[in-house]
């Protein structure tokens, strides 16, 4: 039987605006009891902060947190999951970008996050992602999704479709306008 990621997923889905800082997101960590969020710009996913990213971005640096936006802070670009999509699939998407949990993203709108918890507790026989989610925190996290949707680094418009070149991940426009200069 196939289990979609809509049949697992949790709901409801925290997120914090791309403008805030490194304090507010972890002030409402404290207060929702979650220690992950979903960042937004217009309410489309752009990136996403987990406790982890605070401790080893703010404290460990001995940064004040008022003083840090979320954009610095936060993992782009967002490597998602849809809703009809098999959990398979989206346990491979985890494995390949070395994370742990992943938004579900239906027409540009988070709808929920799936996590390797909400799998195991759901498919018992998937209990070796657990073995490997502790050897990920172990690693450090680098996406290796190809094509995304987030926000381009060039123009800053939302595109669902979002390709890496030279190390910054660019929308079909601006992907093109960079062919046609050269």
């Amino acid at each position: 039987m196939t289990v979609l990621v809509k049949e697992i997923m949790s709901k409801p889905v925290y997120t914090i605006d791309i403008k805030k800082t490194a304090r507010d997101a972890g002030k409402l960590m404290r207060r929702i009891r979650r220690g992950f969020l979903v960042v937004v710009k217009d309410r489309h996913p752009v990136g996403v902060v987990s406790d982890s990213d605070i401790i080893n971005q703010v404290v460990t640096k001995n940064i004040k947190a008022s003083q840090l936006k979320i954009q610095a802070l936060m993992k782009r670009p967002v490597v998602f999951a849809e809703p009809n999509e098999e959990i398979l699939s989206a346990v491979r998407k985890m494995k390949k970008s070395n994370i742990h949990r992943l938004p579900v993203v239906e027409k540009g709108k988070v709808v929920g996050v799936i996590s390797l918890t909400d799998i195991a507790r759901t498919s018992p026989e998937m209990l070796d992602l657990l073995e490997y989610r502790l050897k990920m925190k172990e690693m450090p996290s680098e996406i290796k999704e190809e094509v995304t949707s987030g926000i381009c680094e060039s123009c800053g418009n939302y595109s669902e479709y979002l390709k890496e070149v030279d190390e910054e991940w660019l929308c079909e426009d601006c992907i093109e306008e960079l062919k046609s200069e050269a």
